[in-house]
């Protein structure tokens, strides 16, 4: 070799040690898994993933090569994957084999360079089976696939538009309208202009089939016929309520295809659609739940022969693989409405949106405003779900327990805003006494031995000076103008001694600071789901989390329920006459002035309660009983902005400011 040649090898070795800590570094930054230096029998793959393109096919076949897997991860759309070998010794010559070398992406003619790491041990959710929401049906093999060559060659993409049909080139696909057009601009049908005629004849016995097995109660009158060529989609929607009736057949042509659907909530579920197979929303799947297809050429998929063909897709990253698109046809049958709807979902509900005022509140101009705001919004709402919200709070968080647990022995101590009295009993050597708004969450208080009374927290009755410290824990975020926030506060510090200190929570703007995500956002899917590990001591099948949401980039903006002027940061200022977002649970906030959702477990929804949303809870054992939904004002604090709050008062020296999963805490002392 030439010394050029000699050279040239260990600045290779450089780039791959480089590229090597750089993936160390993401993994640990991204799920908290730490790379070691010693060979172990499981190894991270970096470049490898279903994110960047790599099958899982392709990928077992590659390191299947040095010995036996016991295990593949492929978790959803990580550029990354875990495998492990049924010995160290297999596991080193992978390591050694592949790192750093250049491989071609069958599916994409790319080449991409790999980069291994070892790891002692890969924690990863149980992938819990998803339910398919309300309403939904997904029937396999609906249509010979002689009927399905007819039905597609029934349609003419490329004569001249006739008189029969409207065709439309969309942005995303092509469409063809028969009975009814269907308008873009409005979504809605012009129920006075018929298309001449009527459906296609091929589709005649199909529908009467439908109607016999109770797929459909009406037989439709409209069809949409959409040709969508590979990496198209559709945005996430849901169909016109006073446009159509309640059932939503549509058949899936010439390909497979993933179908994303959304609850208000935050919650996803993603449903295979097989070719052949029919679709059918009907109720709350029909009604609240958004649909859509993702654009993007290749789809996550079950990767196992023996797992279901139909219905969700289950985020197992030991059983997950790409599936090419290929041109698929939709066709989606409708019965055109005739009278205004009256579901039991009016925030979505065009026909009964303008009755939905009194669930529609405007950000407060004045004082009066504010304290019917609040009085609708907060203190009702806590009176009503007090039972079910107390159920939900039981553990105290570690750094207010810390600040209780320093307090001088016998200090008094103030929790204004006890709500069910969790942090009453922390510290027996305390005297604590708690007050809140809410008299069902203060009886909770007393059935638990704690000293607790019923009183707003703008007007505690408490003398001035005789409290050693105080806490104010998630509540000075419920008051909704700046004046209302600041006297709170001010009435906390009357109640100090000199000296006395006080310690405060509201919740953050900021859910994800220094590139870390707080709980909240953490927990959007709700899951409990017990952890399994692969590890250098013993085989055993992991699981991936919860599915990614795949439309990410339609924000939680497209999900409000109400009108809203968006926030253009922290400095943004409410317009006159706005209407108060309502917020996603489990997702970044776009306002600081909000309504957060309470999903009250068991409730049922009585005369004079602020409920503006009736929904069956997805997958849940109460799926067939009426459950109400209630929201509560919120206004998350900017960065800054309670402790500046604070500064403001003469009397007041802040001893802290911090950030705390996803909340802003200062400590305060009364000089």
């Amino acid at each position: 070799k030439t010394t050029e040649d000699h050279l040239k090898v260990p600045k290779m070795k450089k780039k791959v040690l480089r590229k090597q800590v750089r993936a160390q570094h993401t993994l640990m930054r991204h799920e908290g898994i730490e790379c070691i230096s010693h060979a172990t029998q499981s190894l991270v793959i970096a470049n490898a993933g279903l994110g960047n393109g790599m099958s899982r096919h392709q990928l077992l076949r590659i390191v299947e090569e040095y010995g036996l897997v016991e295990t593949l991860l492929m978790p959803p759309n990580k550029p990354y994957s875990f495998v492990k070998y049924g010995t160290t010794e297999e596991a080193k010559k992978a390591f050694d084999a592949l790192n750093g070398q250049e491989v071609t992406l069958e599916d994409f003619g790319q080449n991409i360079v790999l980069y291994i790491n070892f790891v002692e041990k890969v924690l990863w959710q149980n992938a819990v089976p998803t339910s398919l929401p309300p309403g939904l049906m997904v029937i396999e093999k609906i249509i010979s696939p002689e009927e399905e060559r007819r039905m597609l060659e029934s349609i003419d993409w490329i004569g001249d538009e006739d008189t029969q049909n409207a065709q439309k080139t969309l942005k995303h696909r092509r469409v063809k309208h028969f009975g009814y057009e269907f308008c873009y601009d409005n979504n809605n049908v012009d129920k006075d202009k018929p298309l001449p005629g009527g459906l296609p004849e091929i589709c005649d016995l199909f529908l009467e089939k439908c109607l016999k097995e109770g797929y459909i109660k009406h037989k439709p009158d409209q069809l949409t016929v959409n040709q969508y060529e590979p990496g198209q989609g559709i945005p996430p929607h849901i169909d016109t309520h006073s446009a159509f009736e309640d059932e939503i057949i549509s058949l899936s042509l010439g390909a497979e295809i993933v179908m994303d659907f959304k609850h208000p909530d935050g919650h996803t579920v993603a449903i295979m659609l097989p070719r052949c197979s029919l679709l059918v929303m009907a109720g709350e799947c029909r009604y609240l739940w958004t649909h859509g297809i993702t654009p993007r050429k290749y789809d996550v998929i079950q990767a196992s022969e023996l797992g279901p063909k139909v219905g969700t897709i289950t985020a197992d990253a030991g059983d997950l693989t790409l599936n090419r698109r290929e041109t698929r046809t939709s066709f989606t049958f409708r019965k055109v409405k005739r009278s205004p709807c009256n579901c039991i979902y009016p925030s979505v509900c065009d026909s009964q949106k303008g009755q939905q005022g009194q669930v529609q509140p405007s950000f407060p101009h004045n004082e009066m405003e504010a304290s019917k705001l609040e009085q609708e919004y907060v203190h009702k709402v806590y009176e009503e779900i007090a039972a079910h919200f107390s159920s939900t709070r039981h553990s105290p968080w570690p750094q207010i327990v810390e600040f209780l647990r320093s307090l001088p022995k016998g200090s008094i101590v103030a929790d204004v805003g006890c709500g069910n009295g969790k942090y009453l009993g922390i510290n027996e050597d305390l005297y604590m006494v708690g007050c809140d708004r809410s008299k069902n969450l203060v009886d909770i208080c007393g059935e638990k031995n704690f000293q607790a009374f019923v009183c707003d927290a703008l007007s505690v009755p408490i003398r001035s000076g005789s409290c050693d410290a105080c806490i104010s824990i998630a509540v000075i975020h419920h008051f909704s103008t700046a004046e209302r926030r600041l006297a709170t506060i001010h009435e906390l510090v009357r109640l100090l001694r000199p000296g006395g200190t006080a310690l405060i929570y509201v919740w953050a703007m900021e859910q994800e600071y220094k590139k870390q995500k707080s709980k909240y956002l953490k927990e959007r899917n709700g899951s409990k789901d017990k952890e399994e590990e692969i590890n250098t001591g013993r085989a055993q099948r992991s699981l991936s989390d919860q599915m990614p949401d795949s439309s990410s980039q339609d924000s939680a903006c497209s999900d409000r329920l109400l009108n809203d002027s968006k926030d253009e940061g922290c400095d943004a200022k409410p317009v006159a006459d706005s209407r108060l977002p309502v917020h996603t649970n489990r997702t970044s906030f776009h306002s600081q002035d909000l309504l957060v959702p309470w999903h009250l477990k068991g409730g049922t929804k009585k005369k004079g309660e602020i409920v503006d949303t009736v929904l069956f809870p997805a997958g849940s054992k109460e799926s067939q009983e009426l459950s109400a939904v209630f929201h509560r004002y919120y206004h998350v604090f900017c960065e800054g902005e309670l402790e500046a709050a604070c500064r403001s008062l003469d009397c007041v020296r802040v001893q802290k400011s911090y950030y705390d999963q996803g909340n802003w805490c200062v400590v305060l002392e009364k000089l």
